[in-house]
């Protein structure tokens, strides 16, 4: 089910709630947090990141000196938005994790030169951050229709509205795509298998695998911002579940795991304790120096994600990069 959008909404501005309770029968509320406590080696979802102090403790991680994606795939959008127009012509852009849409902007400018109404359907699990953008944008390209999506990936997904007479292009930057396991981004792909016609387009922003010392500095910067955005999951569960976790004992770790080729995020406890997580009637003890994994942060192989896209009737039309080959750009097209 869906909830109706605000009536006080501008006609070229949609918000659109998606209903959880429309999931629920495959998901209900906190299983996934109880299965990820239970387990011997414990850990969480990485979508409990985001909630309204989360979303903005992460675009203060994208400023960073330390966080190179971020400005790195914007030069790269920068540089060649309009190329990427010029090869998918004018398009319907879905946004993925949409945040600020401040990267977007690159594509916006490009796709706006093509003439015409330009659709843009962001999707965030924030609604105050969806809202804020796309207030901001409509400001900014009068020519603009938003039809902002509040829910998860796997939501919106299957709840994309109808597509106008143009092509849809699907966006997921951020290399948000590394928060996935192998497994969870082959599903990934065969979602966007089914969500996607032939003809429509697939962006996708990656971090590549590079020397460990600048991948490791990425995710632990002097300010102490990433340490924050981690311990805040813990904060996100107290109000959303009813949990005491004291985030002041636990501390923040981020290592490169080679063989993996990903970055691991981990929450140390200080100390011997024990959680409550009232609503979901959960009791986890934490052994001192016991590690509770948050993320991983895959980097990529570009040869090796073709393929995997390719499994999935996604054919690689053309990649970008920055001087460095630090990051890609990758759009994708859905073959029949």
């Amino acid at each position: 089910m869906i909830a109706s959008s605000q009536s006080f909404a501008p006609p070229s501005l949609t918000i659109t709630d998606l209903d959880t309770t429309a999931v629920s029968h495959i998901t209900p509320p906190g299983e996934d947090v109880i299965a990820g406590l239970t387990q011997r080696q414990k850990t969480l979802p990485p979508r409990y990141f985001y909630d309204a102090t989360g979303s903005q403790l992460f675009e203060q991680i994208c400023t960073l000196p330390e966080y190179y994606l971020t400005r790195t795939e914007a030069a790269i959008l920068a540089e060649f938005a309009g190329e990427i127009a010029a090869v998918t012509g004018r398009c319907e852009l879905v946004e993925l994790g949409s945040g600020s849409s401040t990267k977007t902007r690159h594509l916006l400018d490009a796709y706006h030169l093509l003439g015409g109404t330009l659709d843009y359907v962001p999707i965030d699990v924030s609604r105050e951050i969806l809202v804020e953008s796309a207030e901001a944008l409509l400001a900014d390209y009068p020519r603009l229709r938003v039809q902002g999506l509040v829910g998860t990936y796997e939501q919106a997904l299957t709840h994309l509205p109808v597509s106008p007479d143009a092509p849809r292009l699907v966006i997921f930057l951020g290399s948000t795509l590394g928060n996935l396991t192998p497994e969870a981004c082959d599903r990934f792909f065969a979602q966007l298998e089914t969500a996607l016609n032939p003809g429509d387009y697939l962006l996708l922003g990656v971090d590549l695998q590079k020397d460990p010392n600048i991948l490791e500095a990425a995710y632990n910067d002097a300010q102490g911002v990433t340490a924050a955005f981690n311990r805040n999951i813990l904060a996100h569960l107290n109000w959303r579940f009813g949990g005491n976790f004291d985030l002041e004992q636990f501390q923040h770790r981020a290592v490169y795991n080679a063989a993996a080729g990903q970055i691991e995020a981990y929450l140390d406890s200080g100390r011997s304790q024990t959680v409550q997580l009232t609503d979901l009637n959960l009791t986890v003890n934490f052994a001192p120096g016991e590690s509770l994994h948050t993320e991983i942060s895959r980097k990529f192989h570009l040869p090796t994600l073709q393929t995997e896209l390719q499994n999935h009737h996604l054919t690689t039309r053309q990649i970008w990069t920055d001087p460095q080959t630090w990051f890609a750009v990758v759009l994708a097209q859905r073959q029949s």
